[in-house]
């Protein structure tokens, strides 16, 4: 592959796809949070995927061809049911933002993949 990108997953598609060798990259998504009955705060949005209690965000690796299609070969699932309660609670009461840092590549130096969970991803409030 000469053209790899990697992006945040909206439904199926791709979004927001950056090179992957840049040194950075930012993505910023709507989430919506929902109270149940019981208290336990849902997320909900086009990137969100998963069940509830389940949920997580994709960021998908691709190969950006030259007609400009974008193939596949790689996930990233990042948790959102490990984000610590007390800090999603916070975030929504202040109506605020969540940050999470990871790395984007892994100990090999390939894209990161798989389920991506603490230490791996650090959550924060913004």
């Amino acid at each position: 592959m000469e053209n790899v990108h990697v992006g945040v997953q909206l439904g199926q598609e791709p979004a927001g796809l950056v090179r992957g060798d840049m040194a950075s990259a930012r993505w910023e998504v709507d989430v919506l949070p929902v109270v149940d009955d019981d208290g336990r705060i849902d997320l909900r949005g086009p990137a969100v995927q998963g069940k509830r209690g389940e949920r997580f965000l994709y960021l998908t690796w691709g190969d950006v061809r030259s007609d400009g299609s974008f193939a596949r070969f790689r996930r990233a699932k990042l948790m959102v049911s490990d984000i610590d309660r007390k800090l999603l609670e916070a975030a929504v009461e202040a109506d605020g933002q969540l940050v999470a840092v990871i790395a984007l590549t892994d100990d090999r130096g390939g894209p990161v993949c798989a389920r991506v969970r603490p230490p791996a991803i650090r959550w924060r409030a913004a």
